[in-house]
């Protein structure tokens, strides 16, 4: 269990938010300066600890327990996809992957690996703030214009289509088509929207697929529904 509760919005009751803690693993200085102060202004997020290197990043995620992991993937000692991965196997803790539109290739074995989503290094405060808020509270952090081209070009290289797993039969055509927009990299309230359904309808969906396919999240079901097939990258 992490050291704090995860977060999420305060109900109807008045009672106060719940602390986010976050470890930043980058090896440069200066980016762990500018995101923790970043963070740090949030009344529900606590900069817990920095690691400078990838032994460090797992050494501390394992002490702190922390709720989101920030871990860059390029990284001396341990490099962050291999560190993303120890962490994840040791710790209940969520793993944001920071990267640059250079390092594509690292982004998709990482999420195949478990991380709950990445970001690019320079998004701005907002995406960063809420890219750690969506990832603790459960969600999986996919941006739809990134996602699609990282998800279609590396689904794509690493094998090709196979035949659709058996789990895939389990789902209702509804569940179908709602995976089918998941991987597009569609939200819940874009989801709704083309499906002219409730919001809630399409969340209960998404948490069934999850169930029924043993997958955590929703990036895991991105990678599933190229890998086994059922969704072709796109020939661009």
């Amino acid at each position: 269990m992490s050291a704090t509760p995860t977060a999420s919005t305060p109900g109807a009751s008045g009672a106060e938010p719940l602390v986010i803690s976050v470890l930043i693993a980058d090896d440069q200085r200066l980016v762990r300066a500018g995101f923790k102060v970043i963070l740090a202004a949030e009344p529900d997020i606590d900069v817990v600890g920095e690691a400078a290197d990838g032994n460090e990043a797992v050494r501390l995620a394992r002490a702190l327990a922390p709720d989101v992991v920030l871990m860059d993937i390029r990284m001396p000692a341990k490099d962050g996809l291999t560190a993303a991965r120890e962490v994840i196997a040791g710790c209940d803790s969520k793993v944001l992957i920071l990267t640059t539109f250079d390092a594509d290739e690292y982004v998709y074995e990482a999420l195949r690996t478990g991380a709950s989503g990445f970001l690019l290094k320079d998004a701005p405060p907002d995406q960063l703030i809420g890219a750690v808020r969506s990832v603790a509270s459960g969600n999986a952090l996919i941006d739809p214009v990134i996602t699609r081209r990282l998800i279609s070009r590396f689904a794509h290289a690493v094998r090709p289509p196979a035949l659709q797993p058996a789990q895939l039969k389990e789902l209702t055509a509804r569940e179908l088509d709602v995976l089918r927009l998941v991987a597009r990299g569609l939200t819940n309230a874009e989801i709704a929207d083309e499906l002219v359904v409730e919001e809630s309808t399409v969340k209960t969906h998404v948490s069934r697929i999850l169930l029924k396919l043993g997958l955590r999240d929703r990036v895991q079901a991105v990678v599933v529904a190229y890998e086994s097939g059922f969704v072709v990258p796109d020939a661009s």
